[in-house]
């Protein structure tokens, strides 16, 4: 898809710790031709594996050649001129292996911001510069073999950690590949094969069995299951039939559709959300600059280490070769890699990963101040209740009707032409049942009662309780109305022949969603523009912690700050349009349910669906995230405070000494650890 290599170039920043101008520069790449950062990380891999087997194949002979190994192993083998075959040998090394790094150091310069490869390049120059003067007369030791397996693990940790990183990026190149590259046009009788960035608004397209849907569409003939798992996180197959809504990335089951595009290519919600991902990956949060910040600053300790561990050395009587392998091993070990991508690593994949579950982040600050959460304030309709009526109990008057499928049906008639939500809860159960409904005629309407009609030649009505207190009807015996019921009752003639009670039913997922909260010590509050009794029913029945009823869309704000005013740390959920205030107004604005509409909200999280326990995974999933940038800048704080002492040989007196190519060593595998820790992030993680 030519549109996503241009529209969606997506520079990792979790690869900020090499140079990417560096790695394009190798790779003949310039920065606006970077394509797929993808595509990068393939070539950066097969670069770093090929520059290592090349070292690899000159580090037999180096290490044969240098005369310390030589002594090591008691060898006398020797021959006119070795120390130029053994320079030549170095020398290729240090071009060849040390490339990325000297290339690295380069663009680091030119930008003005020292970093790794500024101190590997410089360690590598160091240490070549100095064993070349000593071939060609100064007196003194050579560290060739020092200098070779420096660069060779050098090499070797890179393409382990590029491969690390590459998969924290393939949960959005997942998302990337979830579009298909060709669509089916549907023009007349004839089907049109055409590449998906070709689709425009209003063109009908044909998506076959196990087909990728290729744009955003409505629904126009035909009926199917479509799994949008991928896209919301709901793992159940979704029906879908005339007049509903596909989104471009589902899979097709084992129908046949014809859809008309409403959104095409860049504009569809799949496209939005990979935006949506690029950018919140791309931008930093709080903890992150505090990252970067301690990551410069680690260089500059690094470099100034080196050379005050150098000029120690040397005041101590020790020989200048001595003294240049300690600056070398204190500025390769004190590379701050591992810090560096602490936080990038963890961003990049909790973002993916996220979208991948139908969250998206669009506020990094926003999802890691998640963990300081005191307050959940859920906005009712459609979070924690099912926003529509269902029927919840039915009661029939004996001797005047046989069965509660009986009162359904002639109220179903009655209300099968109305589109308000009681006809719709009343018709839903009636599907529900399968019932057939008989004809109804000679409608009339009972102004703000109910409805009259004629049906199986009865004369019928279904009203509201105050038409029958007008018309002195008496209330069946033991009638009983919960505070979160709307009742309607069924008569035929002026006989009471039933009622029918609905209620906007509570989610089953809500209950488990405010008992996880209660666990992890977050208070739930609910904000409804509903009446007193419902508000409490709803927050007694789920055992929240409080409840603000008959608040108007212009009032929420103001319960907002209020609870703030109290110390709470609020987060909000809303449908994002009518409680935009509210939502900018809470520490963290979580909009719910928004599907398509991601681009205009004010809120820092979008959830696609209304689920609390989505609204609950969320904040979990941003305490384990900061939980893992933590524990990875703990380790690679901590790492440095222990191994930088080492690596300037305060123990040398003790016989413990640290190589430059043991200091790079430790140096890739506290990289690694901090990489690998970024990985086993999960939704659903504890740890």
């Amino acid at each position: 898809m030519e549109h996503q290599h241009h529209e969606h170039q997506h520079e990792m920043p979790e690869m900020k710790g090499h140079d990417h101008a560096q790695h394009q520069e190798r790779n003949g790449m310039g920065h606006g031709d970077m394509g797929h950062a993808g595509h990068d990380h393939g070539a950066m891999i097969a670069d770093f594996r090929k520059r290592f087997y090349v070292v690899l194949a000159f580090t037999l002979p180096i290490l044969a050649l240098s005369p310390m190994i030589r002594h090591w192993l008691h060898l006398q083998i020797g021959f006119p001129g070795d120390r130029y075959v053994l320079f030549a040998l170095s020398t290729a090394v240090f071009l060849y292996g040390g490339r990325p790094f000297l290339t690295g150091w380069l663009s680091e310069l030119k930008a003005k911001n020292p970093g790794m490869m500024t101190l590997i390049g410089f360690a590598i120059s160091v240490a070549y510069l100095y064993s070349a003067a000593t071939v060609f007369g100064l007196k003194g030791m050579d560290f060739f073999w020092e200098l070779d397996t420096l660069i060779l693990i050098m090499l070797l940790g890179h393409w382990i950690e590029i491969k690390s990183i590459a998969g924290a990026s393939r949960e959005l190149e997942l998302l990337v590949q979830l579009m298909p590259s060709a669509a089916h046009v549907l023009k007349g009788d004839i089907t049109e094969d055409v590449k998906t960035e070709s689709l425009k608004e209003n063109d009908l397209i044909l998506i076959k069995p196990g087909e990728k849907v290729p744009a955003d569409g409505m629904v126009e003939d035909g009926e199917s299951y479509l799994n949008e798992s991928m896209l919301t996180g709901e793992s159940a197959p979704v029906q879908k039939t005339k007049g509903q809504q596909v989104i471009a990335g589902s899979v097709n089951g084992n129908g046949s559709l014809k859809v008309r595009v409403t959104h095409s290519g860049k504009d569809s919600y799949l496209f939005k959300v990979i935006d949506l991902v690029r950018d919140a990956q791309n931008a930093k949060s709080n903890t992150q600059l505090l990252a970067d910040k301690a990551a410069r600053w680690l260089t500059i300790i690094a470099l100034l280490a080196g050379i005050t561990t150098f000029v120690v050395w040397i005041s101590l009587g020790h020989d200048l070769a001595f003294a240049m392998e300690r600056m070398v091993t204190v500025i390769v070990i004190c590379c701050p890699h591992a810090l560096g991508l602490a936080v990038p690593l963890v961003v990049a994949k909790s973002t993916s990963l996220s979208a991948q579950h139908g969250l998206l982040i669009k506020n990094r600050t926003a999802f890691e101040n998640a963990r300081k959460i005191t307050s959940i304030v859920f906005d009712k309709t459609g979070t924690l209740t099912k926003g529509k009526f269902e029927v919840s109990r039915m009661v029939f008057t004996e001797g005047v009707l046989k069965s509660e499928d009986e009162l359904l049906r002639l109220a179903g008639a009655l209300e099968s032409n109305s589109e308000h939500p009681i006809a719709t809860g009343i018709l839903s159960e009636v599907k529900k049942r399968k019932l057939t409904l008989p004809e109804a005629t000679q409608f009339k309407a009972i102004t703000g009662k109910g409805i009259e009609a004629v049906a199986e030649q009865k004369h019928i009505k279904v009203v509201s309780p105050g038409y029958l207190k007008e018309n002195s009807i008496s209330l069946p015996a033991n009638f009983k109305v919960a505070s979160n019921e709307t009742v309607v009752f069924v008569l035929i003639g002026e006989n009471l022949a039933g009622f029918v009670a609905l209620a906007d039913a509570i989610r089953e997922e809500s209950n488990g969603a405010i008992a996880t909260l209660h666990e992890n010590g977050i208070k739930s509050i609910l904000l409804t523009g509903d009446n007193k009794q419902v508000a409490e029913s709803v927050s007694a029945q789920l055992k929240m912690d409080g409840f603000f009823a008959e608040v108007l869309p212009h009032e929420k704000m103001e319960k907002i700050k209020e609870l703030q005013q109290q110390g709470e740390f609020v987060a909000m959920t809303g449908d994002g349009v009518n409680d935009a205030p509210a939502l900018a107004q809470a520490d963290v604005g979580i909009a719910v349910g928004s599907g398509s509409d991601i681009a205009a909200e004010t809120a820092g999280i979008v959830l696609v669906n209304s689920n609390p326990k989505d609204i609950v995974n969320l904040i979990l999933f941003g305490k384990a995230t900061y939980r893992k940038m933590t524990q990875n800048l703990a380790w690679a704080t901590g790492y440095n405070v222990i191994t930088l002492p080492l690596a300037a040989g305060v123990l040398y007196n003790q016989g413990i000494m640290v190589s430059p190519a043991i200091g790079a060593v430790l140096m890739t595998v506290s990289t690694v650890v901090v990489a690998i820790n970024a990985s086993l992030l999960s939704i659903g993680n504890k740890k």
